[in-house]
């Protein structure tokens, strides 16, 4: 089975459409527990997970941190990280289940979706899913699956300013790391504010310096 962790900060308007597709993996058996470690919201975004019926824990604000704390409460064999404006696609729960019944000590994300039906949206999610697919390294907006004991066993997430997802999926390793077919269908908003070239262009910057070894502290700043 599945528990579920969600970082939050003040994700009132998303985090309701992001936990609705969770209920069908309840009702399938499949999930556990929803566990929503928020960061310090001010709006509603406490309010509609209890009222969902998640677990909430407050902690210090950053999504590696946040992950971190939210995986300690966690008492399934498998964790799905999920961030709060990320919608998974139907029957997700599904393809989860064949996964997680055929694949012991590994890891999964989802494949790149945007709310959006723009050809900019189509666009920047396929080289999404190219450099998922070819290169295993997929952003957290794309979920992450993973068993508990792999996740125990590389130390967790670490509290990085930026790139804590690129960073696990690196520890992971490629061979160990499946892209499933079912959806993450992410908010477009910040790519509609930015312009999707823009933004999609600015993270590719971001990623290669990460990868050449730059500080993430010193990355937050202009991500910022």
């Amino acid at each position: 089975m599945i528990s579920v962790v969600i970082p939050t900060l003040n994700a009132a308007p998303f985090l309701a459409r992001a936990l609705a597709p969770l209920v069908g993996a309840v009702a399938f058996g499949l999930v556990k527990q929803a566990i929503v470690a928020d960061g310090g919201s001010d709006d509603d975004t406490i309010a509609i997970a209890e009222a969902a019926g998640c677990e909430v824990i407050a902690c210090a604000r950053g999504r590696g941190a946040q992950m971190r704390t939210g995986a300690s409460l966690a008492r399934a064999d498998w964790l799905l990280f999920l961030h709060a404006d990320t919608v998974l696609g139907d029957a997700w729960f599904e393809e989860a289940a064949r996964f997680i019944g055929a694949d012991a000590q590994r890891a999964a994300a989802f494949t790149l979706a945007f709310d959006d039906e723009s050809a900019s949206a189509h666009w920047v999610a396929f080289w999404a899913g190219m450099r998922a697919r070819l290169l295993k390294l997929p952003y957290g907006d794309q979920g992450l699956l993973i068993s508990h004991a792999l996740y125990d066993a590389l130390g967790g997430y670490r509290d990085l300013p930026l790139m804590e997802d690129v960073d696990i999926v690196r520890r992971i390793g490629a061979g160990r790391l499946s892209i499933l077919r079912s959806r993450a269908i992410t908010s477009a908003e910040k790519y509609r504010r930015d312009g999707f070239l823009r933004r999609s262009s600015r993270n590719l910057v971001l990623l290669t310096r990460y990868l050449l070894g730059a500080d993430p502290a010193q990355l937050a700043k202009g991500y910022d």
